[in-house]
């Protein structure tokens, strides 16, 4: 794998978690009712910096999938799922049990494996 490859997939990453996490800060909005829930979150800057991010990540995948074989490309971005997780424990403080720990684990192994003989 080229090194711009990996520069384009680490990007992706950090795009894609920070999406993420933006989502999770518009969500946890509290109103009082349903309706204020949803025009506050609307008018979040965190779910418009989600947005943002995920059009950015829509290109950066775009990129990444011209540079690498698809097969290649899905696997590598199983870790995406693993930075989430780890940066939903740091940032929100939550839950890892030990099945998601060892799913994270095989994860990724299974990325270094792929990315290392790519």
């Amino acid at each position: 794998m080229s090194t711009l490859a990996i520069f384009v997939w680490l990007l992706n990453i950090v795009v894609d978690t920070t999406g993420h996490i933006a989502f999770k800060y518009a969500a946890v909005t509290e109103s009082e009712s349903e309706l204020l829930r949803w025009k506050s979150m609307l008018s979040s800057l965190p779910l418009w910096v989600g947005i943002f991010c995920f059009c950015l990540e829509f290109m950066l995948w775009l990129v990444l999938l011209s540079m690498l074989p698809l097969s290649l490309g899905i696997l590598l971005s199983g870790f995406n799922t693993v930075a989430i997780m780890i940066a939903g424990r740091l940032i929100f403080k939550e839950m890892l049990d030990p099945l998601r720990i060892i799913g994270i684990t095989f994860i990724t192994v299974g990325v270094a494996l792929v990315g290392g003989y790519a």
